[in-house]
């Protein structure tokens, strides 16, 4: 699966599966533009990867139009076009809906899914140039909801209504649209929920029995199911949504 000379956009991009999306499109030959919060992160990773592939770092948050205009613009101005944009940002903001405050459902909302309207906004006019490709990351919480997590639940099947009715929209532009749902991931943001319960030891035990495959996912995995969505072998595929999870979500789990 190659990608060579094709210019990804790729959000939350400073660690975890972002970082990794970004390490393997460079792999496969694409400039990648590292947009992170955290600028100092994506400048780290943009450095890293810049032997496998031109990489450009942009700080910037995600939930504000003009920082995700403006990314677009400085891809094209660096880079000349815009083939593939990856929406991976997102955080978990946990809580029943009576302890959430406005202000936190915002927040949650806010990254992750009205970034992916944003970014999906600015880029179409670049993709449709010459066709693209758009991979919304969501979540198995999309479609097996868990307690204490009513603000990412729906942001994560937000996010595949929006990947569906983007496929629709422009399709005939030679836009394809499509959404991967992890599971556990080994990612900072598992790290830091495992780091708030009584026993992370015990808790990382039920995690595994959770999957068929006997282990969670790496960066990696999410990193190669979006390369393939990226790239020419995922021609005919749009609208779709590939599950990623080491076979829980069939499991009941």
């Amino acid at each position: 699966m190659r990608i060579d000379n094709k210019v990804a956009l790729v959000t939350g991009a400073a660690k975890g599966i972002g970082e990794a999306i970004a390490e393997r499109f460079a792999e496969a030959g694409a400039h990648v533009v590292i947009f992170d919060i955290d600028g100092e992160g994506a400048r780290a990773v943009a450095a890293r990867i810049c032997t496998a592939g031109k990489a450009l770092a942009i700080e910037g948050d995600v939930a504000v139009e003009e920082h995700a205009r403006d990314a677009v613009l400085r891809t094209v101005e660096q880079f000349g076009r815009l083939d593939i944009l990856v929406n991976n940002a997102g955080i978990d903001v946990p809580g029943t809906l009576p302890d959430y405050t406005s202000q936190q459902w915002d927040t949650q909302l806010g990254v992750n899914l009205k970034s992916a309207f944003l970014f999906a906004k600015y880029a179409i006019p670049e993709l449709r140039k010459r066709g693209g490709a758009i991979i919304n990351i969501a979540s198995v919480h999309a479609f097996a909801s868990y307690p204490g997590n009513a603000g990412y639940d729906a942001s994560k099947a937000g996010m595949l209504a929006l990947t569906r009715t983007l496929a629709l929209d422009h399709g005939h532009e030679g836009i394809r649209v499509n959404a991967i749902c992890p599971g556990y991931v080994d990612t900072p943001m598992t790290q830091e929920w495992l780091a708030t319960v009584p026993d992370p030891e015990a808790t990382m035990r039920e995690v595994l029995s959770f999957h068929p495959l006997g282990r969670i996912g790496i960066p990696r995995d999410i990193a190669s199911a979006a390369l393939f969505l990226a790239s020419d072998e995922a021609s005919f595929i749009s609208g779709a949504t590939l599950v990623v999870d080491g076979a829980m979500t069939v499991a009941g789990r």
